[in-house]
This record gives C-alpha cells, structure tokens and sequence, in this order.
C-alpha cells in the first residue's frame, strides 16, 4: 500500500519547516498524477531509485469519462469511485493536503499548515476549477427542483432521474466559454436524454434547446456536420451565444445573456422542466495566483514538452496545463509518458527526446449503443486510430466507450503501461 502522510501530526517538520524533499514531487492524484507516478516507479523498479511523493488531499478517485453514463442510467457512480489509496503506486509517498502555493524559485511546494515539501522536479496537475458559484442561485438548487449536472460527482446520478421524469415542458442544456474539461460532454448527456424520450414516445412532448456560450456546436470543423444533423433529427434547437448567468430553482427559470449579432446583450428568461448545468471554469486559484501561471492562469508550458517555459524542472499535463488540446483522460494517456521521459532525463542527465502532438479523443454519445469517436490533435488536424470514418456514430464505438477504456484506465493507464493504437491523419470522403 501506499505510504500515507498525515501532514498534521505523522512527520516533525524541521527548523524550515520542512517537511521532507523528494526527487519528484507531483501535485494533484488524478488521472495524470497517479499515471505519472506509476511510470516513474516501473523507472525506479529498473534499478534506478527515485523517490516520488503525489500531493492529494482527496481519498477517492473517479473516472470521470463515466459520469456522462452515470446521468444517462448506464453506470452507476459506484462504478466510476476507488478508493485513492488503493491506486496510489507502492513506494509512492502520499502527502494527504492540497498544495496552497508554489515557489519554484525555492524547488519547493508550500502546504495550507505552512509545511514545504521540497523537489528536484516538480509536476503539477491538480486538475481544473469548477465555477458553480459565478452563476448566482446555482448552488442553492443544484441536485433539485429538476437542477442536475453531470459535472459534480454528487449530482449525476439526479442527471437520471430527471431524464426520468421529463413527460413535457423544456429540457435545458448549458454550455459555457471554453475551456472546459471534455468539451464534448455538455452535449452527449443531451442526446441520450433526447434519445431516451423517443424511445418512450416522449421526444415530441419535451422541447429540448441547448443553450452555448460559443458560436459552433463543436471546435474541431470536421465533426460539426454530424452533430448537427444528429441535432436536428431530435429537434434540438441550438441557442449560440447564451450564456447561463443565473438560475431560480423553485420558479424553474433559467436566465441567460444573450450576444446579438451586433454584439448588443440583452437577458432572456427560459422556463425548464429539467436544467443540466456545464459551470464555468478555469485554472485552480493555487496555480492562477503563482509564479508558473500563464496570462490565462493556466501552468505555462512549452506545448510539446510539457516542459515549463520558465523553470527547467517544472512541468505539467492534464487540465491545468496551458496548452491548447482538448481537456480529456485521452490526452493525459498520451501526456504521462512524455512528462516521465523529460522528468527521467532531466535527473540522470539522459537525452529528451519525447514530444506531444495534442492528441485527444472525444467519444461522443449520440444515442444508447452508439457513438462518434471525435480525435484530433493541435489545431484541430484529424487523427484518427482507426480507418473507418470518424463522422458516422458506431455500435463499435460504444463498447469502446463503455467497457474497453474503463478497463483500460484502472488496469493499464494507471498502472503506468503505455499502450496506445497510433493515431494519424487520414482522408475519407466527403460526407453522404
């Protein structure tokens, strides 16, 4: 098991308060900590000793890919939740705290008791910030009066059972500025709502409007005619340039600033039956509010390395980086084994040589049994695993989606092994 510190009360601190130095120090155990971790360790196991703490505050993880499967009654939230101690790599040190600032001037990480927790190199992955309270009312009724979102581990599971109970009325779905973590997931939840309704005889009783921040239903141009058509077939209405800014539960109204054309805003008013909430967000504040942020707040990354611009032994993957692919697991997949080669290199002196593309992956529920498997790497450039055409939704692509890279993750991805089916750019014909 791993080795856990109670950063209360288990180690003394010394005179600097100090509170121990390791070769590498990585903040955050999500998907990308415990995978970089689980790789620095199988170099470990080598021969080639690096002593490794994961700074987490959190005892469980989740797979979060699956919560969109949570709120359409697919899985359940038990099945996406481990206990985080079962998953931290043994002989990894667990600091149980959040860090609360970075001195990267000092190679060290400053804990909310004061304690520092020293570094040869430091990876930081703490994941994104969730913004629910930048829209006013939004917690006050979130898990009721029919104010759910896939978002929260808490709420998903109310996802369902408000798909449940839609027999009329408008079901609303919100989508903010990006970025946001798995842009795709604001609208997947729709599709199998609506998707739900039809094979209930319900579709034509609900209105369905999907309200966007942004002015394209997807930000890769390739897989909007798809989405649009699969749209259109239930009726969705698309409401560009709405941005959800507050919420009255118990009047079940949503309100909106609306962005003409003229860049003129004005409010609007939507009555729901059922309201799934995207919140804004961004990078954590601890990370916003230091020296390795960017002017976005995000960690200021060299996007290929992952390497920081500024300080040679910092790097970072996942949400929290500053680079600009799609936010998902599918990406930190591709990021983990390259922040473990330059952090390998950078403490034995080694060549660095691994770079990342961008890659990331978007399955796209459109319907129960079928999805769009979106990938694509910087820029927008189509890439993707397999030759068949990633426009059209597949059966293939579900049990992808709902059994192979759940499993892929727990047994593989986080154990630190590195498979990957290459990705690269393909021609297919233009859409019939």
């Amino acid at each position: 098991m791993a080795r856990s510190v109670s950063t209360g009360n288990a180690l003394v601190p010394g005179e600097d308060g100090q509170l121990g130095a390791f070769d590498v120090v990585i903040v955050g155990g999500g998907a990308a900590g415990i995978t970089v971790a689980a790789g620095l360790r199988k170099y470990s196991r080598g021969g080639r000793n690096l002593s490794v703490a994961i700074i987490e505050p959190s005892d469980r993880h989740f797979y979060q890919p699956g919560w969109t499967l949570v709120g359409a009654g697919v899985f359940t939230m038990k099945q996406t939740e481990r206990p985080e101690a079962s998953l931290i790599p043994p002989g990894v040190c667990w600091i149980r705290a959040a860090a609360s600032a970075f001195e990267p001037e000092r190679d060290r990480v400053t804990l909310p008791n004061g304690m520092h927790v020293g570094y040869r190199a430091l990876v930081v992955c703490p994941g994104l910030q969730l913004n629910w309270s930048a829209i006013d009312g939004l917690t006050e009724t979130l898990g009721r009066n029919g104010v759910c979102s896939n978002y929260s581990a808490d709420h998903a599971e109310y996802t369902w059972r408000c798909i449940q109970a839609l027999d009329g009325g408008n079901a609303v779905f919100t989508q903010p500025a990006m970025p946001i973590k798995c842009a795709g997931a604001p609208q997947k939840i729709m599709y199998l709502a609506a998707d739900h309704l039809r094979r209930h005889g319900k579709l034509r009783d609900v209105g369905i409007d999907f309200m966007l921040t942004g002015e394209a239903i997807f930000g890769v141009p390739f897989f909007v005619p798809p989405l649009l058509a699969t749209a259109k077939g239930y009726g969705i209405r698309l409401n560009y340039r709405h941005t959800l800014t507050a919420v009255d539960g118990p009047a079940r109204k949503a309100i909106f600033s609306v962005t003409g054309a003229d860049g003129a805003v004005s409010e609007l008013v939507k009555p729901f039956s059922m309201l799934h909430v995207t919140p804004p967000q961004g990078a954590p504040d601890v990370i916003r509010n230091s020296p390795l942020a960017n002017e976005a707040g995000w960690v200021s990354v060299d996007p290929a390395t992952l390497r920081h611009t500024r300080y040679a032994n910092v790097f970072s993957l996942g949400d929290a980086a500053g680079t600009s692919n799609a936010k998902t697991a599918a990406a930190v997949r591709l990021q983990a084994p390259v922040v473990v080669r330059r952090v390998v290199a950078l403490l034995t002196g080694g060549p660095a040589t691994a770079t990342y593309d961008g890659y990331g992956s978007c399955p796209l529920t459109t319907e129960y049994g079928k999805v769009l498997l979106a990938e694509f790497t910087y820029g927008g450039k189509v890439e993707p695993s397999f030759p068949l055409d990633p426009r059209v939704p597949r059966k293939s692509n579900w049990l992808l989606k709902t059994r192979f890279l759940p499993y892929l993750y727990w047994n593989r991805m986080l154990r630190g092994s590195e498979i990957d089916i290459p990705h690269k750019p393909r021609r297919f014909e233009d859409a019939r």
